[in-house]
């Protein structure tokens, strides 16, 4: 195990959170998280507001906005 005290948890929070960690790295910041209460307060935070992105990036602009965009950027091409 490596050393993995907040610095290094919250560094690599933002890479937790989306599993982009070596596997060791995952398991090290998983244990902190779940005896720090500074840093599992940060986890949820992160969590909070990465499902948040996700549920706006879902959102499709109405059809004539969408349409009004195309067009332009089709006229700009040109």
């Amino acid at each position: 195990m490596t050393d993995c005290g907040c610095d290094k948890a919250k560094a690599e929070l933002e890479e937790y959170l989306h599993r982009e960690l070596s596997e060791q790295d995952f398991v090290d910041i998983s244990d902190h998280l779940s005896t720090c209460v500074d840093c599992s307060s940060e986890h949820l935070v992160g969590l909070a507001l990465s499902e948040k992105v996700r549920k706006a990036c879902q959102e499709k602009a109405p059809d004539d906005l969408r349409a009004a965009v195309i067009g332009r950027l089709e006229q700009l091409q040109h």
